[in-house]
């Protein structure tokens, strides 16, 4: 007598909630994971609060959020789940892709932003990126998300320490600011053009500025004047 084979078992499939008020495109969706081999729709939910219940209830391996829903947004939801549950995958989908929406979804803690008119392919690439621990981000979304960090990596922080300005200085430099002209300059503080010209100059020195509108940049950004 032959010995039974034996049983390998199956792999686990990765549980995945699903957060979008509109139940067709939902079913759409679950019907979609369903069919893979290695996900598996483990809720539903309609609005935000539903989505944070199931989230504390289930623990899945990721949830997929609509950022527009009713009674709580899912942007709101995400930031819940996170102080919640911080280990929580949380994808945002959407119809969006403005520039704020996407810089928001990331700030609230989502591990990546689809879009909705995402083919199929490209849907489930993202999700499993996530559950894999990768940014789930359609190329033209990533390419912005990475400009916008390097512009604030580039800009000065708020309130950093004024540079080595004189009081005058300061005072020629915020004039510089609000867009004032060297003769105009020289009439409000009453100082001669030469005197101001030798101001401007000094002040573009310490700040390593090119030219006045420039100082007026990094002045403003850095919070060392009023525009």
């Amino acid at each position: 007598m032959s010995p039974a084979p034996v049983q390998v078992p199956r792999p686990a499939r990765a549980q995945v909630v699903l957060a979008d008020d509109h139940e067709l495109f939902r079913e759409g969706l679950a019907n979609l994971i369903n069919a893979q081999s290695d996900l598996a729709v483990a809720g539903q939910a309609g609005d935000g609060l539903e989505a944070l219940t199931l989230a504390r209830d289930l623990r899945p391996d990721l949830i997929v959020m609509d950022i527009q829903m009713p009674v709580c947004s899912g942007l709101e939801a995400t930031r819940l789940i996170r102080a919640a549950w911080p280990e929580a995958r949380i994808v945002m989908l959407t119809i969006h892709d403005e520039d704020e929406k996407l810089f928001e979804a990331i700030r609230s803690g989502a591990s990546g932003y689809l879009l909705k008119d995402t083919r199929s392919a490209e849907f489930l690439r993202g999700i499993r990126g996530a559950l894999a621990g990768e940014a789930a981000l359609p190329p033209r979304l990533a390419a912005r998300l990475l400009a916008e960090f390097v512009r604030l990596a580039n800009r000065p922080a708020a309130n950093t320490p004024e540079p080595d300005l004189t009081a005058r200085e300061l005072q020629v430099l915020q004039l510089i600011a609000t867009g004032a002209a060297d003769k105009e300059i020289a009439e409000r503080l009453a100082l001669s053009l030469h005197t101001v010209k030798t101001h401007v100059r000094s002040i573009l020195s310490k700040l390593h500025a090119v030219n006045r509108r420039e100082a007026a940049r990094l002045a403003a950004q850095a919070g060392w004047v009023k525009r």
